[in-house]
């Protein structure tokens, strides 16, 4: 098995689904994404001293780490959030043709 150098999945929430198909977007527009899947769930976390519990937009996005400055940059810039969840996890292995239209999708043509 081959593992696949660079790859991963970044995760943010956002809080309403235009926030979130906006972020997608743009992130696949600007080639930062090969794909970026929108997920509703629910958060329970504590801000400001408090406890929340509120529904949200989960962002599951493939990437090449390599962007991921540039990734987290363009959604600190459009997110409604004062401190996003932007976290990345690598992909250690994953099916080699997946793996390539990744690296495919995110190719600036010249």
């Amino acid at each position: 098995m081959e593992i696949p150098a660079g790859y991963g999945v970044v995760l943010t929430t956002a809080a309403n689904v235009q926030e979130a198909k906006a972020i997608a977007n743009a992130l696949v527009e600007a080639k930062l994404a090969a794909c970026v899947s929108i997920l509703p769930i629910h958060s329970v976390y504590t801000w400001e001293g408090e406890i929340n519990a509120e529904d949200e937009w989960q962002l599951l996005i493939k990437t090449d780490l390599a962007q991921f400055p540039t990734v987290e940059a363009k959604i600190r810039e459009m997110h409604s959030y004062v401190v996003p969840e932007v976290i990345a996890l690598p992909i250690l292995a994953g099916s080699q043709p997946y793996l390539q239209w990744i690296s495919e999708q995110m190719k600036v043509e010249q």
